[in-house]
Parts: C-alpha cells; structure tokens; sequence
C-alpha cells in the first residue's frame, strides 16, 4: 500500500534519524529523499522539533508493539518471556539497520530533562520498564519492580555497548545475566510454577 505525503515524510525522517542523528539531519535532505514539498511538513508537523517527536512517538510504539509480539511468540512462560528479550535484542544487534537507538541518541542530543523531545526518550524508557515489571510480576518475582530496573539496566547497557562498539555479544552476554538476577528473583518455587504455564 502506498504510502500517503504524511507518511513518507515521517518513514523518511525516522530513516534519517536513526542513520545520521537529529541535528546532523536536516530538514532540507528530509523534504528531498521523500518527495514532498516543504508545505508538507508545515501542514502536518509545523516545525522540525514536531517532527522529531512525531518519529519517536511513532518508533515508540512500534517497538514495544514489536517486541511483545516477539516475546509472546518465542516463549510460553513468563520466566522465558523475559529471557526472550534479549534474544530479541541480539537479533536487533546483528541486523544491518541496526544503527543504536533513536531514543539514546535523543537524550544526548536534546540534553535539557525538560526539553519535549528529552522527556520523549525518557517516555519510551518507562514504557518499556513498564513492560518488564509486568512480566517480572507474571513470573512470580518476589519484587518485580526491582527486577524490571537491574533488567533495564542490562538491556539499555547492552544497546548502548553495540551502540558504540559494534556487534560485540553485548545481548548473548546481557542473556545471561539476566538469566542469573531472573533465578535469584524469582527462586525454585517461581521458576517451577512459571515452568508448569507453558
């Protein structure tokens, strides 16, 4: 299905954004690799800080959208749901387009906490807490909140390792820590009972 002005614009800047950055990118190059006017952009964005928060609402839910898909699918329980994720990760890691992640790059590029498109990072890094908590209480963590941070702190370490130094394991690596905090969190009786709903 083709996709309409609003839409190619918005694919055309989260491409760009996530190869090159957001100041290195400008809104010039954006208008010309997607084929609109820059009317265009005014009409459906009014600027290019718009536009930034456009593509990262957008990657935003189409992460966490993704991600659950490939958790649910890869895994029957809630223990391996949250080892899942960081098969998910390395799969990320070792694909071609992988160019680190949109949502670390704005933080540093947008540095001020109280700038809209710095609290848009910090949104996604909630949304995406909010996810492992829910799955650390499904497999029975005695504090799932606890849990869910030391597994954040791992995955968004890992992507920020391969972020700078390339595909070097970093997911393999945070898997199996991950694994070692999930056993000690949950313990015998929860890994057993996690194990029995697969």
């Amino acid at each position: 299905m083709a996709l309409n002005r609003r839409e190619r614009l918005l694919e055309t800047a989260i491409r760009l954004f996530d190869a090159n950055g957001y100041h290195a990118t400008g809104i010039d190059r954006i208008l010309a690799e997607a084929g609109v006017a820059k009317m265009t952009l005014y009409k459906h964005f009014g600027s290019k800080e718009a536009l930034v928060l456009a593509a990262l609402e957008e990657r935003d839910a189409r992460t966490l959208t993704g991600l659950r898909a490939a958790v649910e699918a890869r895994a029957g329980n809630p223990r391996d749901r949250l080892l899942a994720i960081f098969d998910w990760l390395e799969e990320w890691f070792e694909s071609p387009d992988f160019n680190g992640c949109l949502f670390v790059k704005a933080a540093g590029e947008y540095g001020r906490r109280d700038d809209p498109i710095h609290l848009a990072a910090s949104k996604h890094q909630r949304d995406t807490l909010r996810y492992l908590r829910e799955l650390a209480g499904e497999a029975g963590a005695a504090r799932p909140a606890q849990l869910a941070r030391q597994l954040m702190l791992l995955f968004h370490g890992a992507v920020v390792v391969t972020q700078v130094n390339g595909p070097v394991g970093a997911g393999a690596e945070a898997a199996r820590a991950a694994e070692a905090l999930i056993d000690q969190a949950v313990g015998t009786k929860g890994a057993l009972a996690a194990a029995g709903t697969a």
